[in-house]
């Protein structure tokens, strides 16, 4: 293969393709949120859920994303953050699940919409996610995502 670090790379498999977001699982949901925020200077996107299971998609910038979850604080878990799952961008989630389950590889989660409730800033806003999940050669969970509000 012929690379050089400054040349530009358009994926022919995965469709208009970049990271999408990292996701935590945080056992201070609050805490978290405001350091991405105030002290990364992230912008909050997309959130949903109720006290105990909230989630937030916070934007890094140029439409690059951390994701966190609050985590269920039971006895044993740790402290620290855990990253859950990676996620890709594309604009053919489909034909990636097929050529994923064509290599030997699991799909966890088929390609579907999922509507989320949007509740940043007090504003309540209906957003679609089209997305699938499966597990990379390492047991690493890789999300894709088509999302055109995110």
């Amino acid at each position: 293969m012929d690379y050089h670090p400054t040349m530009s790379h358009t994926n022919p498999i995965l469709k208009n393709a970049g990271i999408h977001h990292i996701a935590l699982s945080t056992s201070d949901f609050d805490r978290s949120v405001a350091f991405y925020a105030d002290v990364l200077g992230c912008k909050p996107k997309l959130m949903w859920g109720e006290v105990g299971q909230r989630g937030v998609m916070l934007d890094v910038g140029d439409g690059n994303y951390v994701e966190v979850f609050e985590r269920n604080n039971a006895a044993g878990q740790p402290a620290e953050a855990r990253v859950l799952h990676f996620c890709l961008r594309c604009s053919n989630v489909e034909e990636v699940v097929e050529r994923v389950r064509d290599a030997g590889f699991a799909v966890t989660v088929e390609p579907k919409d999922v509507p989320i409730t949007n509740a940043v800033e007090g504003e309540v806003v209906a957003v679609t996610l089209h997305l699938a999940f499966f597990t990379g050669p390492d047991g690493e969970i890789i999300e894709l995502i088509d999302c055109k509000d995110l």
